[in-house]
């Protein structure tokens, strides 16, 4: 019995000193991973960076040009501005003319005056600043119907869309910058200037008055004028927008000479005094290009 106390004690003795020399020799013994995680690859995922946007989330310039809508060529297109202080010459009934190259648009517009020195596409504080790139004025040549002529300021301005407004500033003889919004609209291949007919459709009012079609136009500068004659003699005067038409005739049904868009529904009013009391009436007109003929 003692003899076998013995050997158990000096066997747990052994065990114990094995253990020891075990752990000088390799130190502590690192934990096994499961066998999923031996085999999977190691990376470090990096946090990210809530400053950095990828290019599709960056915010979009205003003014930044889109590709053309419109086949490379020559239009004529309406030009409209926030003042009435900043407008086309009225020879040229509110249009300009639309160039279209490599899909790149730019209007020229001619003005009333010389009175708008530099053009900027943009807003003024850009325009102001050191190095900015200025539209600088052609010299313009205006016929007008009164056999007069004059010389004003025209301006090629570039684009960036159709429909929608833009920033396009300016520069007077004061010396100041202003802000405006302009937008160019209803583009229309342009026709050489001269005598044209074409047929007319109207629509709207009580269905019962009707023009003459097909209708007159001449084309001028580019800008189209129509000259529009009623079935009645009773229409004093039409109105396009805030634009007001007298009658250019003095006997026989009311005649008008109005600035209109081939190949667009354009909204007009006439008063008619065939009631009780006048009444201005709405109506659409339309100019079929399809049919222009030389006269």
């Amino acid at each position: 019995m003692k003899k076998l106390f013995i050997l158990v004690s000096l066997t747990v003795i052994f065990c114990l000193l094995l253990a020891s020399c075990g752990q000088e020799a390799g130190g502590t013994a690192p934990s096994v991973p499961p066998a999923d995680e031996e085999t999977a690859p190691v990376s470090e995922a990096l946090p990210e960076d809530p400053g950095i946007s990828e290019p599709e989330d960056l915010p979009e310039d205003d003014n930044a040009a889109a590709p053309a809508p419109l086949e490379d060529g020559v239009y004529t297109a309406d030009f409209r501005t926030d003042s009435s202080m900043f407008h086309i010459n009225e020879a040229y009934g509110g249009k300009g003319v639309l160039t279209v190259k490599d899909g790149v648009m730019t209007i020229h517009i001619t003005l009333p005056s010389k009175n708008t020195l530099n053009l900027f596409y943009g807003k003024a504080e850009d325009a102001a600043a050191e190095g900015a790139v200025l539209i600088e004025p052609t010299l313009d040549t205006v016929d007008y119907r009164d056999g007069t002529t004059d010389e004003v300021y025209g301006f090629d301005v570039p684009v960036p869309w159709l429909d929608e407004e833009f920033d396009c500033a300016l520069i007077g003889k004061k010396g100041k910058w202003y802000d405006h919004r302009v937008s160019v609209s209803n583009p229309v291949p342009t026709v050489e200037d001269g005598e044209y007919t074409v047929e007319v459709t109207l629509d709207g009012g009580s269905g019962r008055a009707s023009v003459n079609s097909p209708a007159e136009i001449t084309v001028e500068n580019g800008a189209v004028w129509a000259t529009v004659i009623w079935s009645s003699s009773h229409y004093e005067y039409m109105m396009i927008g805030e634009t007001k038409y007298d009658r250019i005739d003095t006997e026989g049904n009311s005649t008008f000479r109005i600035p209109v868009t081939l190949d667009a529904d354009i909204a007009v009013s006439a008063l008619t005094t065939a009631m009780s009391e006048p009444h201005l009436i709405d109506y659409t007109m339309r100019f079929d290009s399809a049919s222009l003929k030389a006269r």
